[in-house]
């Protein structure tokens, strides 16, 4: 059978078994996303990042480099889909207006999007800023439909999916349990003489066996001079005594992670070493205590940025004090809807969720990194890890 004939097959099998969310957890997201689209007086949001059109839908597959979209009018939803995903459309979603395409002939988008999109007079919203829209669809669209306005409306979804409901706080809990365990169990290894790759196969193991899902971005392990140096990852390197080892672990549960770092040392750690991790624990609990219902996420790291100033001529840090996650895809479970940095005005509110990556590397020597994920409340920020902050391996 062709890859229609499976779709028939399937809605009368399986339709919607594995959607993540009761049907009116997405009603409810759609309702304020069409409010919002409605005060933009757009008449459709053509949606191409997997995490948004998960959000709005249910949509999972670990296949997101191919192309998938989804519009968003007034009164429907329309699914696009290639051939090799129309079960997962078919599972995990239960959305009415699901069309697939031919995987090897992604030009064949173009008409039934072209179509869908032709009744939206008063313009399109897209993500001009995400990389799952394809400059071949844009310009296909163009083609097709030359009265048509394309505005963009990146911030629509990112204003929505930055505060989250109970059910996604839910799954958010889950993630940081699961994550835990993970580094519980990755610490529990590191010794002179393991490798990094050993090291980071305990933590997946652990993840993986008490329930998470194929993760957004792969368990991070990375030792002595290595972890100086931001964005490497564990490659068959052997430990040294008195090595830190950087970890950063995020389980995925209904596709979202609440990630956590912790850094043991092989050994003992130095004094130079204890200094910087003081520091790190300095600049989350300043975080911890400023972010505060109503307060400016530049006020969190004007903040943060005080405390790290006796350190900061001497260790990198990236610049971002926390960033919201939530539902994700590889390549990166960062949600990319708020960062906490200088310059931000966006205020913090109730239900909103950040990882703080507090990672302070001397260069060429090592790096130290701990971190928290937390949930903001009416009261204040509440943490949702549970990071034991201290440097010693665990007795095992």
């Amino acid at each position: 059978m062709d890859f229609n004939a499976y779709q028939k097959v399937l809605a009368g099998q399986l339709r919607g078994s594995e959607c993540p969310f009761p049907a009116a957890e997405f009603e409810q997201r759609l309702q304020r996303l069409r409010a919002l689209i409605a005060a933009r007086q757009l008449g459709a949001l053509l949606v191409t990042d997997p995490s948004d059109i998960y959000y709005l839908t249910g949509y999972s597959t670990f296949e997101v480099s191919v192309h998938v979209a989804l519009v968003v009018s007034p009164s429907s939803l329309l699914l696009q889909v290639p051939s090799i995903e129309m079960g997962p459309a078919m599972v995990t979603t239960r959305v009415d207006q699901v069309v697939g395409y031919r995987w090897e002939s992604v030009s064949e988008v173009l008409d039934p999007l072209a179509e869908a999109l032709a009744s939206a007079g008063a313009g399109v919203g897209i993500d001009c800023w995400h990389g799952s829209l394809r400059y071949g669809v844009i310009e296909g669209l163009r083609q097709r439909l030359p009265g048509c306005e394309f505005a963009d409306a990146s911030a629509l979804l990112k204003q929505l999916r930055i505060v989250k409901s109970t059910a996604e706080m839910e799954c958010l809990q889950r993630s940081a349990d699961i994550t835990s365990l993970g580094l519980d169990a990755a610490a529990a290894l590191v010794r002179p003489g393991v490798t990094d790759s050993e090291i980071a196969a305990a933590g997946a193991e652990a993840m993986l066996h008490a329930g998470s899902e194929f993760m957004s971005m792969q368990p991070i392990v990375v030792a002595g001079r290595r972890s100086s140096v931001i964005h490497t990852n564990h490659k068959r390197f052997e430990v040294q005594e008195g090595e830190p080892v950087f970890l950063e672990f995020g389980a995925s549960w209904q596709r979202y992670t609440a990630p956590m770092m912790r850094t043991v040392i092989a050994g003992k750690p130095t004094k130079r070493m204890q200094e910087v991790f003081d520091g790190c624990r300095r600049v989350v609990d300043t975080l911890v205590g400023a972010m505060q219902p109503g307060r400016s996420f530049d006020s969190a790291a004007i903040a943060a940025d005080k405390v790290l100033e006796p350190l900061a001529g001497d260790v990198f840090f990236s610049g971002v004090f926390g960033y919201a996650v939530g539902a994700q895809f590889p390549p990166s479970w960062v949600e990319g809807s708020g960062y906490i940095a200088r310059r931000q005005s966006a205020v913090f509110e109730p239900g909103m969720v950040f990882h703080l990556p507090v990672c302070l590397r001397i260069p060429g020597c090592w790096g130290i990194g701990c971190s928290d994920t937390v949930r903001i409340t009416q009261q204040g920020a509440v943490v949702m890890t549970s990071n034991p902050w201290t440097l010693d391996s665990p007795p095992g």
